[in-house]
């Protein structure tokens, strides 16, 4: 999957937290939120005036727009590795970083699981 077509997916399916994402769509979304939150801030600080260290009404807007589909994708890539969308949960500790991250870029099972098919890549 590409960056565009991961964006459109993870728009298109906004709130599906049914089924499998692959880890290009987490990824390329990610970095999509990344460079989008930056181009924001940047935005607010040098046109509008904001400080750097507040969040102005752009980047804050953006922010909105797209914490619901960040969701959405990780808890289908948790579901791509047989595991439940609730253990995004552990974002909230120190070590579950570090545990997510490691689970965002394993590799998803071959097989049908119980969150559906695998993940067809077109090569």
């Amino acid at each position: 999957m590409d960056f565009q077509t991961s964006i459109k997916t993870c728009f298109k399916k906004y709130a599906e937290f049914s089924g499998r994402a692959s880890r290009s769509e987490l990824w390329w979304f990610a970095l999509f939120c990344l460079i989008g939150g930056i181009v924001t801030a940047i935005f607010d600080t040098m046109v509008l005036g904001y400080s750097s260290e507040g969040d102005g009404p752009i980047n804050l807007i953006f922010t909105v727009i797209t914490t619901l589909p960040t969701i959405a994708v990780a808890c289908r890539r948790l579901h791509d590795i047989n595991k439940t969308g609730w253990w995004q949960l552990i974002l909230l500790t120190v070590i579950g970083i570090v545990l997510l991250i490691i689970w965002y870029a394993t590799e998803g099972e071959k097989k049908k699981n119980k969150y559906g098919n695998p993940i067809k890549i077109k090569k």
